[in-house]
């Protein structure tokens, strides 16, 4: 029988959220600038300076084909998001700073303060009416906009203690219900704007790499360092089913990253050591496994694209590592479909909202992000202005612009595809 506590948790948490029933082909690039070495003291040519990328600090130019820059961090950014809706981006880093800031022209609109260590995680409710920062110091950090004339003034709401360092951060897809996870593996669930706890799951061994809700609102599914995949009833705190390392067909160093398909009924999980698994969500079981990247190279991203446009199905998937690769997969025959390549480590993938959601954008240590059609891997476009790894990126207004957040401290902004000279976008 279920207790007082439980049943008003259960209440509370379907109130606050809209529960809903029911052939290889590879691709290179090679317009990659390459570093120049440097191999002793000697003069340099005029012409030798162009489009050169020394490495951070440097004062000589790199190709930047940004449309705004985004310069108030003093050190690495981690994290960067996108408002739903507004030009406005959200960033985070080493500095111990957040910021809400304007993509059109680099504004600040607010600086999020009251971190004592790196902003290492944020994120935009899905009404963009709150934003949230989590940072190593455990701290997670609730912020409000003020009347609904504009989006210029917010709030300091509240601040959240859970994990002791925040690793994991992300809205629920339909209601102001916020999940964190951290390094000492345990997952909180907090209702919003109240900042009361509605659930701690304590079901992973190790810290705390990623976690999603299911597209549906419905579930939770949790990845941890030591392999373990729970998927739980965000209503209780027992899973609903559990995978670990402990199976040997599970064993991937690790898991890394993981990504749902738009129905909720399938799981790609991402490990350290390269593997991949497909796991069927409404089962709990091993459905498949992938190959395509290097061995020992660690699974970054995962993402699923719509390449058709139905949304429906088992779905096309993405995979990125640290082999520089991103290979793009039929999980209704398991085949590679196409793999594209940077030249360093991948760091993030993203898919592109409709009308378009077979664009993808892929964000990489390389100094670069790259803008590519997944039905055909072919590249639309390199966006570049960085001097150092990309760490983040994020898609806003509808998928029209990319946003990043670089090693290097700068926050770029470019349009996702190539515009003609009056800013118009291919058909």
């Amino acid at each position: 029988m279920s207790s007082g506590k439980q049943r008003a948790t259960e209440a509370d948490y379907e109130d606050e959220v809209e529960l809903e029933e029911d052939g290889e082909h590879f691709i290179t690039e090679d317009d990659i600038l390459e570093e120049v070495q440097d191999d002793g003291d000697h003069p340099m040519d005029e012409d030798d300076e162009d489009g050169q990328d020394l490495g951070e600090g440097s004062s000589v130019p790199v190709d930047d084909n940004t449309v705004q820059h985004f310069t108030t961090h003093t050190a690495s950014v981690f994290a960067v998001a996108c408002h739903p809706t507004e030009p406005l981006a959200a960033s985070g880093g080493e500095d111990d700073l957040g910021y809400i800031w304007d993509i059109t022209d680099g504004e600040v609109i607010v600086k999020l303060t009251g971190h004592t260590d790196s902003v290492s995680v944020l994120g935009w409710s899905s009404d963009g009416e709150m934003v949230a920062t989590g940072g190593m110091d455990g701290r997670i950090r609730i912020w409000r906009r003020v009347g609904k004339e504009n989006y210029k003034t917010w709030e300091f709401l509240t601040e959240l203690q859970g994990p002791d360092e925040v690793t994991v951060l992300k809205w629920h897809p339909k209601g102001n219900v916020l999940l964190a996870g951290g390094n000492d593996g345990t997952v909180w669930l907090w209702q919003l704007p109240s900042g009361k706890t509605m659930q701690v799951f304590a079901g992973n061994s190790g810290a705390l790499n990623s976690g999603e809700f299911t597209p549906d609102g419905k579930r939770l599914l949790t990845a941890c360092a030591n392999g373990d995949l729970i998927l739980w009833d965000p209503r209780s705190p027992t899973p609903i089913f559990k995978l670990s390392a402990d199976d040997a067909r599970f064993d991937m160093d690790g898991i890394t990253s993981l990504g749902i398909n738009p129905s909720s009924t399938l799981a790609v999980v991402g490990g350290a050591g390269g593997g991949i698994r497909v796991v069927n969500l409404n089962k709990g079981d091993i459905v498949g496994t992938l190959g395509g990247h290097t061995e020992g190279e660690s699974i970054e991203s995962v993402v699923f694209v719509d390449i058709t446009g139905s949304g429906s199905g088992p779905g096309v998937v993405v995979t990125g590592a640290t082999d520089g690769k991103a290979c793009i997969w039929d999980l209704s025959t398991m085949r590679l479909r196409a793999t594209l390549q940077h030249e360093d480590a991948i760091t993030q993938l993203l898919a592109h909202p409709a009308p378009k959601p077979y664009l993808l954008v892929s964000a990489s240590a390389d100094k670069t992000l790259k803008t590519w059609d997944a039905r055909t891997g072919t590249l639309i476009k390199t966006h570049q202005g960085h001097r150092g790894p990309v760490l983040s990126a994020s898609l806003g207004l509808e998928g029209s612009v990319v946003v990043s957040g670089g090693d290097d401290g700068l926050c770029g902004v470019w349009t996702t595809e190539v515009v003609d000279e009056d800013g118009v976008y291919p058909a």
